[in-house]
């Protein structure tokens, strides 16, 4: 904890100072707790530039960085230290198998693969000669592939040309949105649309950094902190989205800045200056707007809140675990071609990192159990968007309404996943590469791990013996395939699964964890609740009541593109008294989905209904056409009144399930321009036109949802909670594809017993 206090120290110092003559600084402070001053190269510096909050110019900005760079390379190493250490003593344990794999490609092999570095470099090249830059470069926000035409992906085989292979850009010039397409092969600009709809990009790293030292220049601001005894060495501001709230408010690009004291702890989320807001134009960092409504409330105190393990006084009420871990004295069974395709049992899937979904799974395919072939199951799938609206009217509240996807970058929010806590061991990471704000590429670390799960669960079992002659006992292991990324967007951090499995379901699930946004309070006890925006979670903390919705796009193609949506209703039938004693029984009745409106859905409790996507041009031996299911979870449902702003922009959580006849520019529920954007370029605006979507290449829409009422045990790091939905498999198979599948035998895995009790 010294390092860490010292180390905001420096940072200070060096804020105040200018920067001179940082790097001696940094030697000597390197020095001083035996730090290697590590040669940072521009990728990584620019990768880490965003999560720092000093202010700095162009002249000093290399300096700071690799200062920053180093540090919190050192930090994360000095944080899982501990761990390592304490396992090191173990039979069989490595050093040499905890290291991790980075991989990113150099070059692509798939029509799909994400932009190379020198992709990415070219890009740059073309836009700096193209002429309406040539005086001023705009700022990068988004530089992504521009993937070709469905249909010339599924037409591409391994050895053909490459279709064209092309980039698309979001920047932002003198305030105005620019969204361009540039083809690397041809090295021109193909199109370029100036503020096609309402809304901005995503925040750029440079938005985030600038905003949250706009306040300590601004008088008013000062003069607060300082009625507070808080010294700015203590502050950490931080600029989360303002939203949209009427056309008073349109015409500048804007954040809310709030501010958090770190005096004590590094989880300063837990110590807010309440009711401390300004409102920052991200263009001139000017202050618009401050407000400061809580004078009279106290900061919370840091006592308990920090939640590093070296850190922990008081010894865990529990007996501790013995270290756990999968063996594969053989190695993992799946394997990596060509950088992005991955190959597991029965699995054949594309996956990728982007910027703005984090994790990304295309060209899904499973082997067919009877002759072997691989049939297609899912064009592509990702989380499109992320909205999280908190339920406080306050002047420092309202605006919170987050849509994490469009306006932070769920990739861009991804820190590397740390080995053996984050992902197991065995694990196969994969790098993300993405631009800077003046469209240089960098390289994100370990954004994503594959690896294969065990937890002694079972994937089908029978036994027999009571009723015959002799005993039958007949059971499988059940080991999954799981593509993991998490994103730490603020407070909170986000982790996405995407699981595999031999009988042909897809497990998509989402744990929530990090830090809750709270709200500081005068109370020191539980009051009259029900004035407030949510329950005491601790001493002058509020938990403010919240949700959070993540909508999917899942473009299922079930054996080809054309597809039909299928709503399955369970339907109470009254039974005669001369048909049977019974009064009454349910029966399954179909009906296919003609257009988007039928297959919007409000999922509800006493409505019970399975919601199949079919192809209804390939058949079964049996005559059913082939399909998988969508099997809700996470069912929570917005409750916000439809004409409040965050539910405009975020109409796409009006229903759990929508159906759209697939277009390629419809990808992100929330739109291509969210930040600030009205609702006008939404997935419930692409539907009121209510297009066929019978017998079509159609894309399956899923919502899921979580209401939170914070509790203690929230308090001060939030245990993660997981929820998700499941795709499978509905007469796809001719009977169950892992019937065949073998058991496993102790002959090729010693069993570890427990030794017997003394």
């Amino acid at each position: 904890m010294s390092l860490v206090s010292n180390t905001k120290t420096l940072k200070q110092k060096s804020r105040e100072d200018g920067c001179d003559n940082l790097l001696e600084v940094v030697k000597a402070f390197c020095e001083k707790y035996y730090i290697e001053v590590l040669e940072m190269d521009s990728p990584y510096v620019a990768n880490h530039g965003h999560h720092q909050h000093i202010d700095f110019n162009m002249e000093h900005h290399y300096q700071v960085e690799i200062f920053n760079a180093a540090i919190d390379s050192q930090l994360l190493e000095l944080n899982s230290s501990w761990y390592r250490s304490s396992i090191s003593s173990l039979p069989g344990y490595s050093l040499q198998t905890q290291k991790p794999i980075y991989h990113s490609a150099e070059t692509p092999h798939h029509p799909l693969d994400p932009l190379t570095v020198k992709e990415i470099n070219r890009v740059r090249t073309i836009l700096s000669s193209y002429e309406p830059f040539s005086f001023t470069f705009p700022t990068i926000h988004t530089i992504l592939l521009d993937e070709p035409d469905k249909v010339q992906v599924l037409k591409w085989r391994k050895g053909d040309p490459f279709p064209p292979r092309k980039a698309q850009v979001l920047a932002l010039l003198n305030g105005q949105s620019h969204v361009l397409n540039v083809d690397l092969d041809s090295i021109r600009v193909t199109s370029h649309v100036i503020n096609p709809r309402s809304g901005y990009p995503m925040l750029s790293m440079d938005d985030i950094s600038a905003a949250s030292e706009a306040p300590f220049s601004n008088a008013e601001f000062n003069k607060s902190i300082a009625a507070r005894g808080v010294s700015s060495s203590e502050l950490i501001c931080l600029p989360p989205s303002a939203g949209w709230f009427g056309p008073n408010e349109e015409g500048k690009r804007v954040v809310k800045v709030l501010c958090f004291s770190n005096q004590g702890t590094p989880n300063f989320y837990m110590r807010p200056i309440e009711g401390l807001v300004m409102t920052v134009d991200l263009d001139t960092m000017e202050v618009l707007k401050f407000s400061d409504t809580g004078r009279d409330i106290p900061i919370p105190k840091s006592t308990d809140t920090d939640y590093w393990y070296t850190a922990q006084k008081k010894e865990p009420q529990m007996e501790p675990l013995n270290p756990i871990s999968i063996e594969q004295p053989k190695g993992p069974s799946f394997r990596v071609e060509d950088g992005h395709i991955v190959k597991w049992a029965n699995w054949v899937f594309h996956l990728k990192a982007d910027h703005r979904a984090g994790l990304v799974i295309s060209r899904v395919m499973v082997r067919d159990s009877e002759n072997g072939e691989l049939r297609d199951v899912m064009y592509k799938g990702f989380a499109s968007e992320f909205f999280v609206p908190y339920m406080d009217l306050d002047e420092s509240w309202y605006f919170k309404s987050y849509m994490d996807a469009g306006e932070f970058g769920l990739g861009m929010s991804a820190l590397p996943l740390v080995p053996l806590n984050d992902c197991p061991r065995h694990s196969y990471y994969m790098d993300g590469i993405f631009a800077t704000p003046d469209g240089n590429p960098f390289v994100h670390p370990n954004m994503i791990c594959l690896f294969e799960r065990y937890a002694g669960d079972i994937s089908w079992r029978h036994s027999e013996g009571l009723l015959t002659d002799f005993q039958i006992r007949e059971a499988r292991p059940k080991v999954t395939l799981v593509a993991r990324m998490a994103a730490s967007v603020g407070n909170y951090d986000y982790i996405f699964d995407w699981e595999f499995q031999t009988d042909g379901l897809i497990n998509v699930k989402v744990g929530l964890s990090g830090m809750l946004m709270v709200k500081g309070s005068p109370y020191h006890q539980a009051p009259n609740q029900d004035a407030m925006s949510g329950p005491l979670i601790s001493e002058n903390l509020i938990g403010v009541v919240h949700d959070h919705f993540v909508t999917f796009h899942l473009d299922m193609d079930i054996d080809g593109a054309n597809n039909s949506f299928v709503n399955v209703n369970l339907v109470k039938e009254r039974s005669l008294p001369e048909e049977s004693p019974r009064k009454s029984y349910l029966k399954a009745k179909r009906k296919i989905a003609k257009t988007e409106k039928d297959a919007q859905i409000k999922l509800k409790l006493y409505d019970p209904s399975e919601f199949h996507m079919i192809n209804p041009s390939k058949r079964s031996r049996l005559g059913n056409p082939t399909g998988y299911k969508i099997v809700p979870g996470g069912t929570a449902a917005s409750l916000l009144d439809h004409s409040d702003p965050p539910q405009l922009r975020s109409a796409f959580t009006n229903s759990q399930i929508w159906v759209t006849p697939y277009n390629k520019s419809e990808q992100w529920a929330g739109g291509l321009l969210t930040y600030q954007s009205r609702g006008d370029d939404t997935l419930a605006v692409w539907s009121e036109r209510d297009r066929s979507i019978e017998n079509k290449d159609i894309v399956l829409w899923y919502t899921l949802g979580f209401h939170h009422i914070p509790c203690q045990e929230d308090f001060p790091v939030m245990p993660t909670v997981t929820s998700g939905f499941e795709l499978k498999p509905v007469n796809f198979f001719e009977s169950n594809p892992i019937l065949r599948a073998a058991p496993a035998f102790e002959k090729d895995l010693p069993v570890c017993r427990p030794s017997a009790s003394p």
